[in-house]
């Protein structure tokens, strides 16, 4: 059930990987997507854009969430790659009480708080109770994110890509029956999509809890792994937090740029929104690599085989380069057939709203490559052990988003909030490419006998120095 990427070809290993992860994640936007499909062709324009109004906020929370989870599952990946299984145990079990502090906290805090972040930002009267009522239910159930994400993310730093997959395909189902029959039978409106996605999302980490305790004897923890300890929720906190910070940081910038594109109104919201949920669907390979990444590094670091990860870098960013390429000439050839996935026929401004839309994801489109080497490098970094420096990339995404938004966006409206995110990208990468390699650089420096020649998986290096034990 588990898979050892220390050893054999990068390329091969990193494929094999994030094939099963890519699937795994399109599942999850297939929540999304059916979200909004259903809410913009059943529910109208209107309805869309209050759903897209939270795309920002949603991420600032959601995607803490997420980042914390992630960050958890890098301690136990080195400790898997270093085959000190005892270790990697306890780390699981205390991930699993961290994050039950974690999300009691944050849904009692964004419960409280959720009217007057959508206030801050300026949501349209229009369509601010729709919002309000669909991000306050995807807020309350914060804790099925936790559920899932932190079981998913310690399944992958075993090896093993596949089995998060199969419980994101059952979950997908029920949610596409529960959307119609909440918004079709039920008529809940955006409530219904919201429901229906927290609902899913719940199944899915129950079921993947349910399995693990079956088909992971790796995982079957004494009463001395289960037990708190200190040491281990320093560490994992010092690795989770910072990518957890990293999410709700670029998601910062994200919030003055939805607020921004707010003020041009509501036609605007829907364009974005319609385009961002096809962004999402293209980027999936990204998060996939990225997930990927983490693991490979993760598990090399611990094995102390330094010499594989530029090699894994490279051959992951390749990927990336040949994937960009090709979602470029999709996009070119049917962004307008794209954008009508998301919009109702009937629409009285749907000639500019497919054309909004189509703009929007066409230059997204172009600037995909350095989104897949933000991807790919971050994720590497964090893998190696030196996590703080997420939260670098994330100050400079949201100094670049909260700059178009503040100061382009009013200027020059519409097509500016369009080079938002590319600008984003650019900048994260003029750091994370040149801190990657400095870490490995420190890496080899630190541990100049280690090489994937020198050193067998059995007799892995105790590590220090942004790698935790």
């Amino acid at each position: 059930m588990t898979k050892d990427l220390t050893v054999g070809s990068p390329m091969r290993l990193i494929v094999g990987f994030a094939l099963p992860t890519l699937l795994g994640m399109l599942f999850q936007q297939l929540y999304n997507l059916v979200d909004t499909m259903i809410v913009g062709k059943l529910l109208g324009a209107s309805a869309l854009a209050a759903v897209g109004s939270t795309g920002s906020i949603n991420f600032f929370v959601i995607g803490f969430c997420m980042g914390v989870c992630n960050g958890f599952a890098i301690p136990v990946a080195q400790r898997m790659g270093a085959g000190e299984y005892s270790k990697m145990r306890r780390y699981a079990a205390n991930a699993a009480m961290l994050a039950v502090v974690f999300a009691v906290v944050l849904t009692a805090a964004t419960g409280l708080l959720c009217r007057q972040i959508l206030t801050l930002m300026l949501t349209p009267a229009d369509i601010f109770d729709s919002a309000y009522t669909y991000i306050f239910i995807i807020f309350m159930g914060i804790p099925t994110t936790f559920l899932y994400n932190l079981l998913a993310g310690i399944i992958r730093s075993l090896g093993d890509s596949r089995t998060p997959v199969y419980f994101l395909a059952l979950s997908s189902c029920l949610n596409i029956a529960l959307d119609f029959a909440l918004i079709l039978g039920a008529r809940a409106g955006v409530a219904g999509a919201a429901i229906a996605t927290v609902a899913s999302q719940g199944v899915s980490g129950v079921a993947c809890l349910l399995y693990m305790r079956k088909k992971y004897p790796i995982l079957r923890m004494t009463r001395e792994e289960r037990r708190l300890d200190r040491h281990s929720c320093g560490v994992l906190c010092a690795m989770g937090l910072p990518m957890g910070l990293q999410y709700s940081i670029t998601a910062i910038g994200s919030i003055v740029l939805q607020s921004s594109v707010n003020t041009l109104g509501s036609l605007y919201v829907a364009a974005v929104a319609a385009g961002a949920k096809i962004y999402q669907l293209l980027a999936c390979p990204f998060d996939a690599m990225g997930a990927t990444m983490a693991t490979y590094c993760g598990q090399n670091v611990g094995a102390c085989r330094l010499d594989r990860l530029g090699q894994g870098v490279r051959a992951c960013s390749m990927l990336g380069l040949g994937y960009s390429v090709l979602a470029l000439g999709a996009m070119l050839c049917w962004a307008p057939q794209c954008a009508m996935l998301f919009l109702d026929p009937q629409e009285e401004m749907l000639p500019l709203l497919v054309e909004l839309t189509s703009r929007y994801i066409i230059i997204s489109a172009i600037f995909f490559f350095p989104l897949s080497l933000v991807n790919i490098v971050r994720f590497s970094i964090q893998g190696m052990g030196f996590s703080p420096f997420a939260i670098l990339a994330g100050v400079l995404e949201m100094a670049a988003r909260t700059g178009v938004g503040l100061f382009l966006v009013p200027v020059f409206g519409f097509n500016a909030a369009c080079f938002a995110s590319p600008a984003a990208w650019v900048c994260a990468d003029l750091f994370l490419i040149p801190a990657c390699a400095g870490c490995i650089t420190r890496l080899r420096r630190l541990y100049p006998n280690a090489s994937s020649e020198e050193l067998p998986a059995s007799q892995p290096v105790p590590l220090k120095a942004g790698v935790h034990r």
